[in-house]
């Protein structure tokens, strides 16, 4: 026989193709064998058509087309044998999909044999339909379907209720036509009618509430009353699966008593003793049962119980816990993440079991566990949790530090009860993982500590001693630098030692090393490098002893192939051998970062208007300062949303700094520019600033600013010092120094034209005068210097007093340090501080201010507020 005609048996074609050494002789053979099953279908055999589409369904499963054979599918469904309409229906099956528009012409043929007088014909119309049921033939065939529901064979209407729930997916308006009948097959004592039963009063509950409310009321005591027949039933051997008699049986009832109990307190209260009995006799040593106890806990989560039932549900996970079987540990910790949101307590207990599930050599359960702990932590049990992470975080697996870290990063600032203890913490985690801790976990970390004064000195040494055991971790030796450059002189001098803590021998070198550590270690990348250069430029300020060694290895970074290091390196190297008097003045401590600023930053919830909460000051330098609510952000500056009359020319911005952040001249119909960063730092360091007509030069950026540099936030910050609030301001006659040298024009009290300008009462209350007297600068009548005098008319001194102003947008200010931060009352003394005022309007324009005025009065926060508009007209 030709091995390739239609009469070639399965087998032979099976064992054909798998002597095949390569896909292309496999392709060869299936080509062959299609062409002779075409010819075949040309010819109309009838004799080896059934042979014929076996052989295709076998070619269809292995991937090839065999779309050329679908009409012999429907051609042997129509035979009137049972071997034929076997292989069609099977064809029809697995050839064919709901969408073939073929199939419309087998929905005759169906309804024919779904009223065959031969059952096992009646078997295959309804395994057909149940497979590949369109919602057109599901409403033409329903009725058959339904009347199947209570033929006489067990088998048929096992099929047909499987049959009915594929019709309901597809058409679920004909639910209602089968409530009754599936009612009818939960009185069924042969488990296979059984079970679909169940199946399908689940999907008629889910589908149709009207089916919910009737099975609630007809069937939940029937299903209470089976189902503990079910439990108590003696040995079966044929529904018998290691001792459990029908466990299919037992998670079909206990889930369809989950839609029935959920939200229905009749329906739940009917079933809690039933499932207290599963949940109490059901074997936990074998497999199907814990299938069982999985269901049952499942069910017990979803109903309307009390919290006794429940507190048994969670007991039974928690022996899951401690199974020996992956899945079942896994699927445990799955459903105690649902059940914590009903009972944390009852979870609680288990808290031990989870933690050590942390530690499992299952990628999948490690990671499980770790979310639920996150989940478990609160602010009693904080402090063990964290403990047994940060343990487990030393012995653990390189790809599971990351997750580990950042949970533990995340408890530490959410639970925190103290900020020693969090800053511990931090150092344990950075000394173990500070290579996986994000950029945003240290930086709150450094706010924290700048927010805690009492603990600097304590922090400084903690980080030295973590540096020394740990310094290849990334972070830890950033914030390391950090602090070394803030506080290297409480390292040295052991300054605010606390009971806790040992003494420490560390010498001006060794705070140095720390510093060195970060510039010249090969791992290091850019942001630890420059952090470390301006630890050094501090560091050569408080330790003048180190100064040129500092300056030797900061000059070794001239010729950087990295511009940000070389511009560093030649700006500080100016800073540490030309300007020793300001040295001392840039290099001073940061000012305290708000940390309630930080926080919502982070969150994305910083709005732009400026708080005015009673809250209690910060004790910090004129002009740089800022209440603890946050008047002033310095990461961000805020905008004044007070309006301004139509005549000022624009809307105010606030000048939380002294600094004015819009562009010299405003172009109309365009968006304001900011000025570059050399006149921002410039103006912040009261070294004066470029004509606006220079805004576009190259800047020298003497402190790095963020927008220009790829570095962090607080490594640009962290160059930043605030000038003494106890300083007295500059003269308004003397010079003012360039930082890279130089001297800017010398100020006069009159203009080229020999014009005096008449002082004025800028603002006045019951108890406070502000005084403007105004000269400008030779040359440039745009500039107008301002030298302000508060007095306090009142008996009360004023402490902790800070003046902010706000210009309009044609305007740049800037303001030098206030002489003083308390004002003495009864008018016996003033504080003087310096403002410029730069017009790029002057002739068209004129000045036009808003004050804001912040002081304590007994120990209370005052806050003023005001708009100067009686400038002179020639200003």
């Amino acid at each position: 026989m030709n091995p390739f005609s239609s009469g070639t048996r399965l087998r032979d074609m099976i064992r054909a193709i798998r002597a095949c050494k390569t896909a292309a002789e496999e392709r060869a053979v299936i080509r062959k064998e299609c062409a002779a099953i075409r010819a075949s279908i040309d010819e109309n055999d009838h004799d080896y058509r059934h042979r014929n589409l076996a052989k295709l369904m076998f070619i269809h499963m292995l991937g090839y087309p065999t779309h050329f054979g679908q009409m012999e599918c429907l051609k042997l469904i129509a035979s009137a044998g049972f071997p034929e309409k076997r292989i069609g229906y099977l064809g029809l099956m697995l050839l064919l999909d709901e969408r073939q528009e073929v199939l419309m012409l087998v929905t005759n043929s169906l309804k024919q044999d779904l009223n065959h007088s031969n059952q096992y014909i009646v078997g295959l119309a309804l395994c057909a339909l149940g497979n590949i049921c369109s919602a057109e033939m599901a409403r033409d065939l329903a009725p058959e379907v339904e009347r199947l529901l209570q033929f006489r064979d067990p088998n048929i209407r096992k099929k047909a209720a499987l049959c009915s729930i594929r019709i309901i997916r597809k058409v679920p308006d004909l639910a209602e036509n089968f409530v009754n009948p599936a009612a009818s097959l939960l009185k069924e004592k042969h488990h296979g009618v059984m079970i679909t039963g169940v199946q399908l009063c689940t999907e008629l509950c889910k589908h149709s509430s009207e089916a919910l409310e009737y099975f609630r009321k007809k069937s939940t005591e029937a299903m209470v009353k089976t189902l503990k027949d079910l439990v108590n039933s003696p040995y079966a051997p044929e529904y018998d699966i290691a001792g459990i008699t029908d466990p299919f049986l037992h998670i079909r009832m206990l889930r369809f008593l989950r839609v029935l109990g959920q939200g229905d307190a009749d329906a739940s209260d009917c079933m809690n003793d039933i499932l207290a009995q599963v949940a109490t006799k059901t074997e936990s040593n074998k497999n199907s049962g814990n299938a069982i106890l999985y269901e049952c806990v499942e069910t017990i989560m979803s109903i309307e119980d009390s919290g006794g039932l429940r507190v048994l549900a969670i007991n039974i996970l928690g022996r899951f816990l401690s199974n020996r079987d992956n899945n079942i540990r896994y699927v445990a910790l799955n459903m105690l993440m649902k059940a914590i949101t009903v009972d944390a307590q009852a979870v609680q207990r288990h808290r031990a079991t989870i933690v050590e599930c942390v530690k499992d050599s299952d990628a999948s359960i490690r990671k499980r566990a770790l979310d639920l702990v996150y989940l478990l932590v609160n602010e009693s049990n904080v402090k063990p949790l964290t403990k047994e992470l940060i343990e487990f975080l030393e012995v653990a697996d390189q790809e599971f530090k990351g997750d580990l870290t950042a949970k533990i990063c995340s408890i530490v600032a959410k639970y925190s009860p103290e900020k020693i203890w969090y800053i511990d913490q931090m150092l344990k985690v950075l000394s173990e993982a500070g290579n996986f801790v994000k950029d945003e976990v240290w930086h709150a970390l450094i706010v924290v500590i700048s927010n805690a004064s009492d603990l600097h000195g304590y922090t400084v040494r903690a980080l030295y001693r973590a540096f020394q055991r740990s310094s290849e971790q990334e972070s830890l030796l950033r914030v390391a630098v950090w602090c070394t450059g803030e506080y290297g002189d409480m390292l040295v001098n052991n300054i605010g030692m606390l009971d806790i803590e040992d003494p420490i021998v560390v010498t001006e070198s060794d705070a140095v090393d720390v510093a060195e550590t970060a510039i010249k270690r090969i791992g290091s990348d850019l942001t630890t490098k420059a952090m470390g250069m301006i630890a050094l430029l501090k560091l050569s300020s408080r330790f003048p002893s180190c100064s040129e060694r500092i300056n030797n290895s900061i000059v070794q970074y001239k010729g950087s192939l990295v511009l940000e290091l070389q511009q560093r390196s030649i700006e500080f190297n100016s800073i540490i051998a030309s300007h020793h008097k300001m040295r001392s003045v840039l290099v001073e401590r940061m000012p305290v970062l708000d940390e309630a600023t930080f926080i919502g930053k982070r969150a994305g919830s910083m709005t732009g208007s400026v708080s005015t909460s009673n809250a209690a000051a910060i004790n910090l330098p004129n002009g740089v300062s800022k209440s603890s609510a946050p008047l002033v952000d310095l990461l961000d500056l805020s905008s004044d949303d007070v309006p301004v009359p139509s005549s000022s020319g624009g809307g105010f911005i606030q000048d939380l700094l002294g600094l004015d952040l819009s562009a010299a001249p405003e172009k109309s119909g365009s968006n304001p520019t900011p000025i570059s960063g050399t006149d921002v730092l410039l103006d912040l360091l009261s070294i004066g600033t470029s004509p606006p007509a220079q805004s576009t030069a190259p800047a020298t950026d003497i402190l790095s600013n963020q927008e220009k540099s790829p570095t962090s936030q607080l490594d640009g910050l962290s160059s930043l010092s605030s000038l003494p609030a106890n300083k007295p301001s500059a003269a308004v006659s003397s010079p003012t120094i360039d930082l890279l040298g130089g001297l800017s024009p010398n100020l006069a009290s009159a203009d080229e034209n020999g014009s005096v300008y008449p002082s004025i009462v800028a603002y006045e209350s019951g108890s406070l005068r502000i005084t403007f007297d105004f000269s400008k600068t030779a040359g440039n009548p745009q500039t107008t210097l301002i030298l302000a005098t508060f007095k306090n008319l009142s008996p009360n001194s004023y402490t902790n007093f800070i003046f902010q102003a706000a210009v309009p947008k044609f305007l740049q200010l800037h303001l030098d340090s206030a002489s003083a931060s308390t004002l003495p009352g009864s008018g016996n003394g003033s504080i003087t501080q310096n403002l410029r005022v730069t017009n790029s309007q002057y002739g068209k324009k004129h000045l036009v201010m808003r004050l804001r005025i912040a002081y304590k009065v007994d120990d209370k926060d005052v806050l003023e507020e005001g708009q100067v508009s009686n400038f002179p007209r020639n200003l």
